[in-house]
């Protein structure tokens, strides 16, 4: 099935899966760079979305982009969690919540965005993700990452995918970052973290308190870890 037309921007289910699961990619490499989690002369720089762009070859980053792709239609959300490599005490998550019009999948409709605009959307969501890192508490120490999926209850999961635990924080801090929308997908992406507890104020703009977020982190149907490595094993 194609996923554009000549003469307008149509996006198919794969086209659209395509894009997440790219997005999902570059976001990634943005967050371990950001985070130094990996070293800094681990990554090239590459453009993307009209950006100057992170990118590592780490073969667990790259495997995102490959299993959120066979899994359209199916997967829920990708998660970052980042945690200390001593004591793997949860220190950040980062949230990709996916939501897929139920229309497209089930009737095999197509819907029309531009590029233009998807670009635009993506764009502002990497600049947030690098604005956001100097509010975030220091990572002072060695950490590690691990990679989750929330997936549908029928998905076979991958012989290297393994069950896990759902790794939240407690007393934590969430920030809403912007969305975007392919018509196909809408990806709303969340950062949490600690509290620190010498730090009472609040900013309603920024710091998330619905009951929602909460309820879908349990309600999800499966919970699966793709990736844990270590900043050391690059």
């Amino acid at each position: 099935m194609a996923s554009r037309t000549a003469s307008k921007d149509i996006i198919a289910l794969r086209g659209s899966a395509a894009i997440v699961s790219e997005f999902f990619g570059y976001a990634a490499n943005s967050i371990l760079y950001n985070r130094a989690v990996y070293p800094g002369e681990s990554f090239a720089k590459v453009k993307k979305y009209g950006l100057t762009m992170p990118l590592t070859q780490d073969e667990w980053v790259n495997f995102i982009t490959s299993a959120t792709s066979k899994n359209s239609g199916k997967l829920q959300g990708i998660v970052m969690v980042i945690m200390s490599k001593a004591t793997s005490e949860v220190i950040e998550r980062w949230n990709f919540n996916i939501d897929t019009y139920p229309e497209v999948v089930e009737k095999g409709s197509i819907k029309e965005k531009s590029d233009k605009k998807i670009m635009r959307e993506i764009r502002a969501i990497k600049r947030q993700i690098d604005s956001c890192i100097t509010d975030l508490p220091c990572l002072d120490e060695p950490c590690v990452f691990d990679m989750l999926a929330y997936t549908d209850t029928d998905v076979d999961a991958p012989d290297t995918w393994i069950e896990s635990d759902t790794k939240l924080i407690h007393n934590t801090q969430m920030v809403k970052l912007h969305s975007f929308d392919t018509k196909v997908h809408k990806v709303d992406t969340v950062v949490s973290y600690k509290k620190n507890e010498d730090d009472t104020s609040s900013s309603s703009s920024s710091v998330i308190r619905e009951a929602r977020i909460e309820l879908l982190e349990a309600e999800l149907g499966r919970f699966v870890m793709l990736a844990n490595e270590s900043a050391e094993e690059i």
